[in-house]
């Protein structure tokens, strides 16, 4: 799998003064543009646009160094239709706009090219299990909220507490079916899946049962789940499953992620210093 994300790379590499279709890196990759997009955001620590982009503006700004090129031709080779987007574009990058920079020889950031490697540390193992289910709903409290990637989510955190307990009553009696009890699910993320972008938060249950009407509700098709489970220091333990699914186990295994909500089952010791962690990310075969 990191051996054909690579030759993607490669391909943006050749491509970066011309249009870049998403369609093409995922062929090369073989896998879906959804799990391409994942996978790369996971791997990277930044969406895939924004590393074609900063790719792009990386190029463009030894041209405009080398005063080879009008700016505007600069410009237009590299996809902007106008001179002042491109300068938009640049200074948000270099920190600096792309005519100044020419007069006075400034210097310019630099995005380096990627290249993935698979490091195997040996002193670990992820706990995993694939379970089939059919379709289901989570019901629960719903919040529009930010997608913070690093500790606490301040707005998830200010939503929860705003829930009164005999809601939580209410939701868990619901709960029938994996994974019990009360769970957080995140649901329309971007496709960047970039920092500050907005996603849909349940913080319910998963069940068959119909909803009450005062409660959100979010029908789920009948598919297959990955299941990860993992122990460790409250919240870092939550944020690094995700970085070990993505990073460790989908390059190792024959399943790709598929469209669909992302469930976290969590259980706080009684110090909430460590939690226990079940992570349920909807998958499909690769076929490989």
């Amino acid at each position: 799998m990191l051996e054909r994300l690579n030759e993607a790379l490669e391909h943006i590499e050749g491509h970066l003064d011309q249009q870049i279709e998403m369609t093409e890196l995922a062929r090369i990759a073989v896998t879906s543009e959804y799990h391409f997009r994942r996978m790369f955001s996971a791997l990277a620590g930044l969406p895939l646009s924004e590393y074609i982009r900063r790719r792009r503006l990386t190029v463009a700004g030894a041209d405009v160094l080398a005063g080879r090129h009008t700016l505007l031709d600069i410009a237009v080779r590299y996809g902007y239709s106008s001179g002042e987007a491109f300068a938009r574009a640049f200074r948000a990058v270099h920190g600096i706009g792309p005519g100044e920079a020419r007069r006075t020889g400034a210097a310019l950031r630099s995005q380096p090219r990627m290249s993935f490697r698979l490091i195997i540390e040996g002193n670990s193992s992820m706990e995993y299990r694939i379970v089939e289910k059919d379709e289901f709903q989570v019901v629960g409290a719903k919040a529009r909220v930010p997608l913070v990637h690093a500790g606490m989510n301040p707005a998830i955190v200010e939503f929860v507490r705003g829930i009164a307990p005999e809601t939580l009553r209410r939701l868990e009696e619901l709960s029938d079916q994996e994974p019990r009890g009360i769970v957080s699910v995140s649901d329309d993320l971007a496709e960047n899946r970039a920092e500050g972008t907005e996603l849909d938060y349940y913080h319910g249950v998963v069940t068959g049962a119909d909803a009450p009407a005062d409660f959100a509700a979010l029908t789920v098709p009948a598919g297959t789940w990955a299941v990860f489970e993992s122990s460790g220091e409250f919240p870092l333990t939550l944020q690094l499953i995700w970085r070990d699914v993505f990073t460790q186990w989908f390059p190792s295994n024959p399943y790709r992620s598929r469209p669909g909500p992302e469930i976290l089952r969590t259980r706080l010791s009684p110090d909430a210093a460590r939690a226990d962690a079940e992570l349920w990310i909807p998958v499909e075969r690769t076929g490989a």
